[in-house]
């Protein structure tokens, strides 16, 4: 249909549904936006050029003041067909890249996560600045290389360190004997094992 609401943009796209209430709608699930070629279907290109301060191409802040939950951002892929050999598929990807002339004198991450609780707060609950899931039936069989992590160096260049940590975590080690194994795996389905104690 097309667009009739007067929000002071004139939007040419005749899936783009409605404003209402504030909220942007564009397709549903009994009558999604369809996309039958490859394409980005929402796109912003924006050029930073300011010297100090930050630039965000996309803010967005929920503040929950009643007692439901929630989140600000929820990216879902669903996968309903058989995909092409060497297809990729993933719930988000998000990238940050040094490009020529480029420098970087602070951190700079592809994706940071924080978890922050306001002075005097005691929030209780089970806190983690990333949860990472698994969601599917004892019934599923999962491929041997299947994990809830996995490291990729994906050009020519490698990252030779899994982790930096603060030099508090790292305990110096008083001979403690190993009580239990952790298992990983490598990229090519060999399984090693992590040996940890549960005695400082």
């Amino acid at each position: 249909m097309p667009n009739t609401k007067a929000i002071g943009v004139a939007f040419a796209d005749p899936q783009f549904d409605s404003v209402t209430a504030g909220a942007i709608y564009a397709g549903s699930s009994d009558s999604p936006v369809v996309q039958a070629s490859a394409a980005s279907v929402n796109q912003f290109y924006v050029t930073a050029s300011h010297a100090s301060g930050g630039v965000r191409g996309i803010y967005a802040r929920t503040n929950f003041t009643g007692a439901g939950a929630g989140e600000t951002l929820r990216a879902f892929s669903t996968v309903a067909a058989a995909q092409g050999s060497g297809q990729t598929t993933n719930g988000a990807h998000i990238s940050m890249s040094v490009n020529a002339g480029g420098s970087i004198s602070g951190a700079g991450n592809a994706l940071r996560a924080t978890l922050g609780v306001a002075t005097g707060v005691t929030p209780g609950g089970t806190l983690a600045a990333i949860q990472v899931d698994s969601d599917f039936p004892n019934t599923v069989t999962l491929p041997g290389s299947a994990a809830f992590l996995r490291f990729t160096n994906s050009n020519s260049g490698t990252i030779t360190n899994l982790m930096n940590v603060p030099a508090a975590m790292v305990a110096t080690d008083v001979a403690s004997a190993v009580s239990h194994t952790i298992r990983i795996v490598d990229s090519a389905g060999t399984p090693y094992y992590l040996m940890v104690s549960d005695a400082a």
